[in-house]
């Protein structure tokens, strides 16, 4: 079945009572979507609960990989449903992420040093277990949940011009993607070091790309999603990629002038304005969607 409006709308219907209407808030002559104060710290939870409402969970319960966002999302959709989860994450899942998975009660176990380890480690288990696997990006529940993002967007902001979004695997912006279908323009950002949809829309097809730089924990899944590709090449007007200092800075920016702590994943379509690489044209409306929150950035102690 196609991941569409009339889908997405289904589910963001479904959803609802599970995960919150984030705000957006008008800032510096943007629009923000402050997706970072989603359930779990993320946008993820939208998707964790889209699986869990319509597929049947077995007694084993369910499994994720996940560099940090999609491990809490279906940890927290698992416990406010109650339903066992076990999650695997890589060593570069940062550790707010893997404290927050594991305050949800999941079973948690850290393997391998990317999210393709985890990924591994995930699917042998649910073939051994009987635990129903829910992919972070690449399954259908997953994009119509984070398609939710749009539709909410468009009610609280329904003159957007442009649409600024970060990308790993794809799922956040496949599923606006759907939702908007190039009535607005959408702008997905990488960083350099993860360029995975920059290199799928130039080879055609989802191909292995680089999986490193500051937001591997959230950014960097090695490839783009299947199910997410041909809407981003219909849909998508083009991938900018920044680099991993322009996404430091946009976390410090968000930090000091509207005390947004967002996580580098979140922060990085924020980063293309910063640079000048996305320079908006006199009159248009942008968006920025900040879209985690995960971080042990800001200090506390004092």
């Amino acid at each position: 079945m196609p991941v569409d409006r009339a889908r997405i709308a289904y589910i963001e219907k479904l959803i609802r009572p599970h995960v919150r209407r984030t705000p957006v808030i008008e800032a510096e002559g943007l629009t923000l979507k402050l997706e970072l104060l989603q359930h779990s710290g993320s946008f993820k939870a939208r998707g964790a609960f889209a699986n869990l409402l319509t597929r049947e969970v077995p007694r084993a319960g369910v499994v994720a990989a996940s560099g940090g966002n999609h491990g809490a999302a279906v940890a927290y959709a698992a416990q406010k449903l109650g339903k066992p989860a076990r999650i695997y994450v890589p060593t570069v899942s940062s550790p707010a992420k893997i404290e927050r998975i594991r305050s949800y009660g999941a079973h948690l176990e850290v393997i391998g040093d990317r999210y393709a380890d985890a990924l591994a480690a995930s699917e042998k288990w649910a073939a051994e277990s009987g635990a129903m696997q829910i992919h972070a990006f690449d399954q259908e529940p997953a994009l119509l949940g984070q398609g939710s993002v749009g539709l909410e967007l468009e009610e609280q902001a329904p003159k957007l011009d442009t649409l600024l979004v970060a990308v790993g695997g794809g799922g956040l912006i496949g599923g606006i993607a759907a939702w908007y279908e190039k009535r607005i323009r959408l702008i997905g950002v990488e960083p350099r070091l993860a360029p995975t949809l920059s290199k799928a829309l130039q080879a055609g097809r989802p191909v292995d790309a680089e999986a490193g730089g500051i937001a591997a924990d959230s950014l960097a899944p090695k490839r783009v999603g299947e199910l997410m590709f041909p809407l981003a090449q219909k849909y998508v007007e083009r991938v900018l990629l920044v680099e991993d200092d322009a996404i430091r800075a946009a976390q410090r920016a968000l930090w000091e002038s509207l005390r947004i702590a967002s996580e580098p994943g979140g922060a990085a379509a924020y980063a293309v304005l910063l640079t000048g690489q996305y320079k908006p044209q006199s009159g248009e409306r942008v968006g920025v969607l900040v879209c985690g929150g995960n971080t042990t950035a800001v200090d506390f102690s004092r």
